[in-house]
């Protein structure tokens, strides 16, 4: 049987290295992106000890980037059976009448636009094969708003509405869309929110138990491995002690 091959943006950390992890584990080729050529040549290494890798270091941002790392795959990486679109990220978390323009700025560029980038350019050969199947990384955030997390929240919306709309586009070529939100997860997420404060991010996730990278892998895993018949199209999953974006139950 030909090995599927999966295309994950923003795989050299948290969710995204946890899903390219397990996809390998379970015999996909795989097509690992992010900015951090070091590190992308890490986890290249790790992951090559059990299936095909090509690794790709580019900026989803870049829409000039992306387009020619895109298109000058190799010919046995060339057909994109899975993408998953996981990079992303949140800066600061101030409110709007004080955030910086520079901060919305990245999240628009890299949790919209770069989603859409690299979105454009994989769909083409998917409608040309008729299959495919796309999981976007949504958020919580995508299903409502908290304080200081306007534009976040927003972004993340973004994409709820993208899924849904790329789904209906999509749908006469058999190409299956799907989103995934998590709630809180303990990535190195809150640490780049907060500009590398470490105490910061900590408190996130204090007097809790949060989701962990794998646990939204494990999650990307079934939905790719359901029937051919089968979407799992919209899919919330959140910490035991996490009820909503603001409501946490914590340990005193």
């Amino acid at each position: 049987m030909t090995k599927r091959i999966a295309l994950i943006t923003g795989a050299t950390s948290g969710i995204g290295l946890e899903t390219a992890r397990l996809f390998a584990q379970n015999g996909m080729k795989l097509i690992i992106t992010g900015r951090r050529k070091d590190r992308l040549q890490v986890v290249a290494e790790e992951l090559a000890l059990l299936t095909q890798i090509h690794t790709l270091c580019f900026d989803v941002s870049d829409k000039e980037a992306t387009q020619i790392a895109l298109s000058q795959l190799p010919p046995d990486f060339k057909e994109i059976d899975i993408l998953i679109n996981n990079a992303g990220n949140a800066y600061g978390m101030d409110g709007a009448d004080s955030a910086k323009l520079s901060d919305w700025e990245k999240m628009i560029d890299i949790n919209v636009k770069g989603l859409l980038y690299v979105t454009h350019f994989v769909t083409e050969g998917m409608i040309q094969r008729n299959r495919g199947h796309i999981i976007n990384l949504g958020s919580i955030a995508a299903k409502e708003v908290y304080p200081k997390g306007s534009v976040y929240c927003a972004s993340k919306h973004a994409v709820d509405a993208f899924t849904r709309g790329l789904r209906q586009d999509l749908n006469p070529y058999g190409i299956k869309v799907a989103a995934i939100h998590p709630g809180l997860v303990e990535t190195e997420f809150s640490l780049i929110r907060f500009e590398g404060d470490a105490e910061k991010a900590k408190k996130v996730y204090e007097g809790m138990e949060p989701l962990r990278g794998r646990d939204i892998a494990e999650a990307m895993l079934f939905m790719v491995t359901r029937a051919p018949h089968v979407n799992i199209a919209d899919l919330l999953i959140l910490p035991t002690a996490q009820a909503s974006a603001s409501l946490v139950k914590r340990k005193s």
